[in-house]
């Protein structure tokens, strides 16, 4: 069988570290887009806060297949 995929970029960000960032891009993509099957991490960076707090900011691509 065939598939045909298509990529959507999004950002997750968490004060935990990277792994939290991407673990909530992917509940999040997961819980609005029907068969998320990969990801992919472009990028990721930090946000200081005014505080001193680190955010992290990660940039995934999420894969999922089209619908027949």
């Amino acid at each position: 069988m065939e598939h045909v995929f298509k990529l959507s970029e999004i950002v997750g960000t968490s004060h935990e570290g990277s792994d939290a960032a991407i673990k909530a891009a992917l509940k999040r993509a997961q819980a609005t887009i029907r068969g998320v099957k990969w990801y992919e991490v472009v990028s990721q960076r930090g946000y200081i806060e005014d505080d001193g707090k680190v955010q992290h900011q990660v940039v995934i691509k999420v894969g999922f297949a089209l619908d027949d």
